[in-house]
């Protein structure tokens, strides 16, 4: 299975390629690609030159592009593919369906993955895809089980990647309007969740208050840990009892399935991460790329200290063991 790595600048690039990544994932620096913030992403000319660097070292770059395009304003999502395809992109990461038509029609020779922000989740979503744009493979939505995973392969005529360790959301990918309520830029078409620049922390008292946009999101007590707003893991009051209505503040690891995920048909695993820093592109990486080529047994020791890496130094398996079903 392809081990697929974030990078939001070109250091953690570099980072991702020396730590093993079979290929690294990244955006231009505007509104096209789900990580639109600032400080993180490629210019054309960062690009091109990691998209050579990757080449060098026999590994592959895929392009995100993987926001919905505006009316009125597609010119900026054409000319990204153009731009993409220019300097040599392994792969396009598109969730627009007009973006896939267009790549079709004028790059018919592009490789293109379906995002996981197009939640194409059943087999009839993905083989249409397939038929109609010549999709070759699909970023499953983190909202299936292992068995759902294995029945898909079965059925679908493309390669499968799923998210294996990194951050999770509500698991709507694509369809979340969370953060859009609460500070006016959407996710889906702006490429931001929860913006720095609606982000506030406020103290009273003792405790340190989270805020996004004029909404209190957390209410820390002094030595807890404060996570980053975001609306989904906030904390609320339901039924006179605080709590995480949506969900907990943790990050997904199912690195103790991979040999389920092999069996099920799995073709590539990816890791989450483009907001975070080199040094954990590094660390997270080289960990799973030594757990992947362990055996069974020995696997745990190049996994152990991810739990620290998490958000709230807390990990799940999330969808992926849904218990609840």
């Amino acid at each position: 299975m392809e081990l697929i790595c974030p990078a939001g600048t070109p250091s953690a690039y570099i980072e991702a390629v020396h730590a093993g990544a079979d290929a690294v994932y990244c955006g231009f620096r505007n509104e096209t690609n789900a990580r639109n913030f600032p400080g993180l992403n490629f210019s054309y000319k960062e690009l091109e030159t990691a998209i050579q660097y990757g080449r060098q070292h026999n590994v592959k770059t895929f392009v995100t592009l993987n926001t919905f395009m505006r009316a009125g304003d597609e010119a900026l999502w054409f000319q990204s593919v153009d731009d993409a395809v220019r300097i040599g992109a392994d792969a396009l990461i598109l969730a627009d369906i007009g973006l896939m038509e267009y790549v079709a029609r004028v790059h018919p020779t592009q490789r293109i993955h379906v995002s996981v922000q197009a939640s194409a989740s059943n087999p009839e979503a993905i083989n249409f895809l397939v038929s109609a744009f010549n999709v070759q493979r699909i970023v499953l939505p983190r909202t299936l089980t292992i068995p759902d995973i294995a029945g898909f392969t079965k059925q679908i005529k493309c390669e499968v990647e799923v998210f294996v360790f990194g951050g999770l959301c509500v698991m709507a990918e694509g369809r979340c309007a969370l953060s859009s309520y609460a500070t006016g830029k959407s996710p889906n078409m702006n490429g931001v969740c929860s913006p720095a620049s609606h982000v506030r922390y406020v103290r009273e008292g003792n405790s340190l208050l989270s805020v996004l946009g004029e909404y209190t999101i957390n209410r820390f007590a002094e030595g807890e840990a404060a996570g980053y707003p975001t609306l989904c893991k906030g904390r609320f009051e339901i039924a006179n009892k605080p709590g995480y209505a949506f969900e907990d503040p943790t990050s997904l690891s199912v690195m103790d399935h991979l040999d389920a995920l092999r069996a099920a048909g799995v073709s590539a695993l990816k890791i989450e991460g483009r907001q975070r820093g080199k040094a954990y592109v590094a660390s997270v990486v080289a960990s799973l790329k030594a757990a992947l080529n362990a055996n069974t047994e020995d696997r745990q020791k190049h996994l152990s200290h991810l739990q620290e890496l998490s958000e709230g130094q807390q990990i799940t398996a999330g969808a992926y063991e849904k218990r609840w079903r």
